[in-house]
């Protein structure tokens, strides 16, 4: 246990120095960006973890998630659009009504006719009268909902609350659409559920890309409301001008006068970006801190441990009288909702909700990079797995231009192979993915930190 542990310690001050020297070399502004960015990407591989690591679940629609999380912190903070409400929110009310009769009525069909021919010609009826009743309603009011002022709104809006609610609701959503998705396929054969959560995280950004009406679709949604003040408003803040003085009073009272203002509002300019990076890196260390110490407690817990149990042999477990599909479906849900709860805090950081970035790379087979190569089942090795590939991530690119500035250093600055390999640069960003995970899988297959052995007491 203590090699564990020194172990452990080992890698998270590794994790430090690398942070740090980013700040010394580069700026300590990249340097908090990076940490902000580092730190939501601990939770969503903090997320797959409770779905890998605790049950052996492999669901490749991660991408998915993160964009309903995304997508709650429009729904939860942009202020509603009245117009748009009044030319067609009673449309789409009677089509959401509509739709649930619809479903009401697949279910009494199916629970009060016997299966057969009679029933199968009842049932195509009802979905198809009920379709053409759904958008009936559905689409005079999208369109015209996407008709105000489409350039700027063409939208429902939000309701108008602190985006800090986006968090638990993003996680709420992920935790919906993960309960519909479990109920289907976790029944069926583990490969199946990766298909169906490829499948369905396709068909959510698509919704997302193209239902105006929800979030602008591919047009995007930016400004939105933040959990702090904006940069431009502290540097006219007198509260935050006093305490800039006050941190740089010995440079300050080295001039006086008109120069002495223009300092302080250098300072202030400066200084403002730093303390809402702050901010924002306290606000993700808190949730980080949280989610880890409740699947830490949820993983030594008996509940935990019949995961694992099902995790490494399902035969067994089931024969001992678990109900292994509806564990899987407590796990599943579980990691989903964190992840959408990462999803609703990177739009948070960024300040807009923009689908078109939303893509499996970055956003399913980097998280699942992150587990493997920080040690799957070990919580602590997805969040160091979390801070090292972003921090890899980020700097493959600086790194890949200086790699092939140095190998064409002898060069002319306008030779066509020296610019096409410059231009390059930018592609060793999967190539170094790839080469990490093979590394890893070759000589560390069970992670930077496996999961510990536990033993019977």
């Amino acid at each position: 246990m203590s090699a564990i542990l020194t172990r452990t310690r080992l890698a998270y001050l590794g994790i430090i120095v690398l942070l740090l020297l980013v700040g010394v070399f580069q700026s300590w502004s990249v340097a908090l960006v990076m940490i902000n960015l580092c730190l939501i990407s601990a939770v969503m591989a903090l997320g797959v973890n409770i779905q890998w690591g605790y049950a052996g679940l492999f669901s490749a629609g991660t991408v998915g998630f993160v964009a309903l999380g995304g997508l709650a912190g429009v729904l939860i903070s942009e202020a509603p659009v009245i117009e748009a409400w009044d030319v067609g929110g009673a449309g789409l009310i009677y089509s959401v009504a509509t739709l649930a009769a619809l479903i009401a009525a697949i279910f009494i069909i199916m629970s009060v006719m016997k299966p057969g021919t009679a029933r199968r010609i009842v049932m195509t009826c009802v979905i198809l009268g009920g379709y053409f009743a759904v958008r009936y309603f559905f689409d005079p009011a999208t369109d015209a909902i996407e008709g105000v002022n489409p350039s700027a709104q063409g939208f429902l809006g939000g309701l108008g609350l602190p985006i800090l609610l986006s968090w638990p609701v993003g996680g709420l959503l992920a935790a919906l659409v993960a309960w519909g998705i479990g109920k289907v396929a976790l029944g069926l054969r583990s490969d199946y559920l990766a298909i169906a959560t490829l499948g369905i995280a396709e068909i959510v950004i698509a919704v997302i890309k193209n239902e105006d009406w929800l979030a602008r679709g591919v047009k995007n949604v930016s400004g939105l409301a933040r959990p702090m003040p904006k940069e431009i408003a502290l540097q006219e803040s007198p509260e935050f001008i006093g305490w800039i003085e006050w941190l740089h009073s010995g440079a300050l009272s080295t001039v006086t006068g008109d120069e002495r203002i223009q300092m302080l509002r250098d300072f202030a300019q400066q200084d403002a970006g730093t303390f809402v990076k702050l901010i924002y890196m306290l606000l993700f260390t808190v949730v980080l801190l949280i989610l880890f110490a409740l699947a830490q407690r949820a993983l030594n817990s008996p509940w935990g441990r019949m995961m694992r149990a099902i995790r490494d042999n399902e035969v067994a477990a089931e024969a001992m009288g678990k109900n292994v599909t509806k564990r899987h479906l407590q796990t599943f849900i579980l990691g989903s909702a964190v992840v959408g709860i990462a999803g609703a805090m990177l739009t948070t950081l960024d300040g807009q909700f923009t689908p078109g970035t939303y893509n499996p790379l970055r956003f399913t087979f980097l998280v699942w990079v992150m587990v493997i190569v920080g040690g799957s089942g070990n919580n602590h090795g997805s969040v160091i797995g979390g801070f090292l590939i972003w921090f890899a991530w980020v700097q493959a690119e600086p790194a890949g231009i200086l790699l092939m500035d140095g190998l064409t250093f002898f060069m002319a600055p306008d030779n066509p192979v020296r610019l096409h390999l410059l231009d390059a640069a930018a592609q060793m960003r999967p190539l170094l993915m790839g080469l990490v995970l093979l590394l890893a899988m070759r000589f560390s297959p069970k992670g930077i930190l496996p999961e510990p052995i536990r033993t019977a007491r």
